[in-house]
Parts: C-alpha cells; sequence; structure tokens
C-alpha cells in the first residue's frame, strides 16, 4: 500500500498541513513501520546486554551514525552522537565548549536553540556578538572581520532561517573563520536532508541536526558530529552510565560514550534508520514559485524575506499589515483546515532583524507530501478570508 494512504495518513487527508519547519508530517515511510517492530521484536538496550538481540540492537545504531555520517560526508560514523534534539546538541556544544572569557559571534537570525544556551552562559563569563542580517534576513559576511577580537573562538549560525527560508552562505563563512583560527558550528535544524551539507567541503566544525523535520524521522531523535580533537574539549552536559568503562566512576574519553549516557531513544533511532533512505533533497522549488506568484497577487498579504526560489527553503514569513496575524492562522485552520504557524518561531531577533517584532508572521512551510492542489487551495483561502471584511 502506498505509505501517503495509509490509514495513519488518512485522518488528514481533510486537512492542509503547512508546518513542516516545525515537523514533518507525514513521516518518511517506513518509519512507524521500523519503530513498532524495534519494540516488538527487539526491545533490547545497547552497550548492557551480551545477547543476541542486544548486539542486534548496537548493529542497528551504529549502521544508523554510518548512514548519518556518509550523509554529511563525514569520515568518523564514532564521531557521531546521538541526542533527543538539536536544542539538546546545541546546549552541549554552548555550554562545553565554552568557559569564562570566551567570545561567540552568532547571525542576527538564529533560534532561541543557540540563543537561551548562549545567553545561560553570559552569566558564567561568555560574551557575544551579533552578525547583522539585512530586512531579508541575508547574512552580511562583509562584517564578521570588524566583529572578531582575541577571544573570539568560534562562530554559530543557521543554515536556513525558521523565520523567512533564506539560506546562509555556511562555506564563506567557514573560510573567514578558519582563517582567523576559529571554530564553526552549524544548527542544520532546517536544512539537514532538504540541501545536500558536505562537512569537509563546506568547512564545518560541528554539525548538529534533528531527526524529524527534512530528515523524515520522528520526534525525540537529533545529534552532532564532531572531530576527536574537538570532542575532547568539550565537557559532557551529561554523564552516568554508558554501559562502557563500568569499572570507573570517569567519564569515557571516547566517543560517542563521552556524550550519550543513559538510555538512548532507541525505537526513534530505528525510525531515524528507516527514514534516511528517502532522503531526496527536495527545496520545492516548483511550489514555491506558485506559492509566491499567487502571493504576490493577493492584496492585504506580505511576504518577508527573499522574493524568489533561489537562496531559500519552502519556508515562508507572510504579515498581513491590516490584521493580527493570528486570526489569519486561527481562520486559515477553522474555515479551511489548513495547519499553519503563527507568532515569533522562538526566534525573536530573527523578527527584530526582518522588522517583524513583536507581532510576528504567519509561517508556511512545505513538505514532501505539499501538493499544488493544496497550495492553490491556501491561496484561495487567503483571498476568501481578506475579503470577507471589505
Amino acid at each position: 500500500m502506498d505509505f501517503f494512504h495509509t490509514p495513519c495518513y488518512l485522518c488528514f487527508m481533510d486537512r492542509i498541513y503547512l508546518d513542516t519547519a516545525s515537523t514533518s508530517f507525514p513521516k518518511a515511510p517506513g518509519v512507524a513501520e521500523a519503530m513498532a517492530n524495534f519494540i516488538l521484536s527487539n526491545g533490547c538496550n545497547i552497550n548492557r546486554g551480551g545477547y543476541a538481540q542486544a548486539y542486534e540492537a548496537e548493529e542497528l545504531v551504529f549502521d544508523t551514525r554510518e548512514r548519518i555520517a556518509s550523509l554529511f560526508d563525514f569520515p568518523k560514523p564514532d564521531h557521531v552522537v546521538f541526542t533527543a534534539n538539536v536544542t539538546t546538541a546545541l546546549n552541549f556544544i554552548i555550554k562545553g565548549l565554552f568557559g569564562r572569557g570566551d567570545h561567540v559571534l552568532v547571525t542576527s537570525m538564529e533560534h532561541n536553540a543557540v540563543m537561551r544556551p548562549l545567553v545561560q552562559m553570559e552569566r558564567h563569563g561568555v560574551s557575544f556578538s551579533r552578525i547583522p542580517c539585512t530586512s531579508r534576513g541575508e547574512l552580511e559576511t562583509e562584517t564578521i572581520e570588524s566583529l572578531i577580537k582575541t577571544n573570539t573562538k568560534a562562530i554559530i549560525m543557521t543554515h536556513a532561517s525558521n523565520v523567512c527560508g533564506t539560506v546562509m552562505p555556511v562555506a564563506e563563512v567557514a573560510r573567514i573563520a578558519h582563517r582567523h583560527g576559529l571554530y564553526l558550528v552549524v544548527d542544520a535544524a532546517q536544512t539537514a536532508g532538504i540541501l545536500p551539507i558536505d562537512m569537509q567541503a563546506m568547512g564545518i566544525d560541528i554539525l548538529c541536526f534533528t531527526g524529524h523535520k527534512g530528515l523524515g524521522g520522528p520526534q525525540g531523535t537529533g545529534g552532532f558530529l564532531i572531530s576527536e580533537a574537538l570532542a575532547q574539549r568539550i565537557e559532557p552536559l551529561i554523564s552516568g552510565g554508558t554501559g562502557s568503562m563500568s569499572d570507573s566512576e570517569e567519564v569515557p574519553v571516547w566517543l560517542p560514550d563521552r556524550f550519550e549516557a543513559g538510555t538512548m531513544n532507541l525505537p526513534g533511532i530505528a525510525g531515524l534508520h528507516a527514514a534516511l533512505d528517502s532522503i531526496r533533497y527536495d527545496r520545492h522549488e516548483d511550489l514555491s514559485a506558485l506559492f509566491l506568484e499567487g502571493l504576490r497577487n493577493i492584496a492585504g498579504a506580505k511576504l518577508v524575506g527573499r522574493d524568489g526560489t533561489d537562496g531559500r527553503l519552502a519556508v515562508f514569513g507572510v504579515d498581513f499589515p491590516d490584521h493580527d496575524n493570528a486570526y489569519i492562522a486561527a481562520a486559515l485552520e477553522e474555515r479551511y483546515a489548513i495547519m499553519t504557524r503563527v507568532g515569533l518561531h522562538c526566534a525573536p531577533n530573527a523578527h527584530k532583524t526582518l522588522g517583524t517584532f513583536p507581532k510576528g508572521l504567519v509561517r508556511f512551510s512545505f513538505g514532501p507530501a505539499t501538493t499544488e492542489t493544496e497550495i492553490e487551495t491556501t491561496l484561495a483561502a487567503l483571498r476568501s478570508i481578506l475579503n470577507a471584511g471589505k
């Protein structure tokens, strides 16, 4: 049976899901089955049992590491560390790598997954500066070198904005960072599985990813990829039992055990393993062009960010200047069963950069299951809602 016609999807067929930037739906083919199969047929822990099913579970996890490493052109699968999500991964890096007296550069478009840990670390003597972006969310790379200080240690940047979809010039930033001896940490929450990412060619030192968005896996999966040299400089955020080195109360020095204390989300990793078979690298440019063309012809709707399909993802922030944006989002859902995301999208400074703080935006984001008919229905719904009060 085709995945998009299974019972789990049929219950949503009368709804239009345009919130993929929050999480993918439906999940990739085989994800639910793989998770259920693991729970029903294996259910074991790894590194804890010396029996066949425990070894099978361990092989599944390592194969998933190998697939992730291959996906991002990273040479060491054992340095693929699994966490609960990209937020946890970023907390591992920010709170473990930086200390008193260190300075960090970030873009002005960062998500709170980066900014809240950094603001916390300010209380421990870490400082940061924001690299400015334009009102379309484009990074002003020419300003970076003037912001670098003698104590600057790294640049942390999103690969693409979760608010307006603008893609950042990671490789260019990496060249600047490495010229000054800085590390480059990339938040690939919005781009992993959507855009090709080659860590070596792009010069990325640490890549943080989530499994439940572009990769099509379940919630509760994510992680980071890191070199040996950098890993040994990071104090683990969480420590505890790993099933290895059980004769010692010290944290293991080798990876991935150094950062994977406690029981992992093995059903989730089984689902992520299945999802990795379906990576398509699709920015949905045809759908984006259709949406943008229709939006231009709707009076009272204002696109925020880049106009056009180049240099962006299928993530669109739209303002409705004459209306409360929450009203528009609610009307889309209540009258037309169209699901979007309204507000500040956990990225207040991004909205300040775009000029949409504190009102926020209605965000429309497309996924593999989005169709032309759904885009046309959404555009028609917007026209109807905006014309209703005239």
